[in-house]
């Protein structure tokens, strides 16, 4: 399960992101990005966080460390902002925090170029996962300590929008495209990524991935929610795999 902390003080927002997370003080006097559950795309988005950072940090691949924070009410009654207001009103209880990176800044693939075969493992995630939100307008990748680090990973699990018309062998055949992606260009190593990290990602990392995710979330029925989780992975990981990047 993920740490569960309390929000002690809303600092400022992040205007660069579309769904307006913020930076926040919790009671372990850290200092966390918060995805807000009362944001446009609301739970899924902060489930589809858990899980695919969650798989990626079991891969090998370097993600923020992840809190639950819990969001009171006083929090925000005398923020000045009014949009602030308003999310932060939406948003009492529980959401997500992701380790700030100060002094960190957004990778654009100039300054500092990912070896091939990494490239290629965060590729192969996205790729596993779904998530259309890696692109050239918008990374979503961090440059920290000389290193790269992967955020934002709401855009994935596509099919937790629409349960009723999702069944995993249609999740599993579902290609998946690069040409946008801004690593697109390592689809030529996926297949050496494919045969490191799928041995890796084995049903006890995807039950453990999903039992990240705080039962709140996946309410009415928690227990029902992480099987189709794990169905769906499961059945996407499973061979021939035909989503797997495929190099120009």
């Amino acid at each position: 399960m993920l740490r569960r902390l309390a929000a002690t003080r809303y600092v400022s927002p992040l205007r660069e992101g579309g769904s307006l997370p913020g930076i926040v003080e919790a009671d372990d006097l850290g200092t966390y990005v918060m995805k807000f559950r009362g944001a446009g795309q609301g739970l899924p988005a902060l489930v589809a966080e858990v899980i695919v950072g969650e798989l990626g940090r079991h891969l090998g691949i370097r993600i923020p460390d992840l809190a639950a924070i819990d969001l009171a009410a006083d929090i925000g009654r005398f923020e000045a902002d009014q949009e602030v207001q308003d999310l932060l009103t939406a948003s009492v209880g529980l959401n997500l925090g992701i380790d700030f990176l100060p002094g960190s800044f957004g990778y654009d693939g100039y300054r500092h170029r990912l070896e091939r075969s990494e490239a290629a493992r965060v590729l192969w995630l996205d790729a596993f996962t779904a998530n259309i939100d890696r692109t050239w307008r918008n990374p979503n990748l961090l440059l920290w300590g000389r290193q790269v680090w992967c955020i934002d990973h709401g855009a994935a699990l596509y099919f937790h929008h629409a349960w009723e018309r999702s069944t995993p062998e249609r999740f599993a055949a579902q290609p998946y495209d690069t040409k946008e992606h801004i690593l697109g260009w390592a689809a030529t190593h996926a297949g050496e990524a494919d045969a490191q990290l799928a041995p890796m990602a084995t049903r006890l990392v995807i039950d453990a991935a999903v039992g990240a995710v705080p039962d709140e979330w996946l309410a009415p029925d928690p227990a029902a929610a992480r099987v189709r989780y794990r169905e769906h992975l499961l059945a996407r990981l499973a061979p021939p795999r035909p989503w797997l990047p495929v190099a120009p």
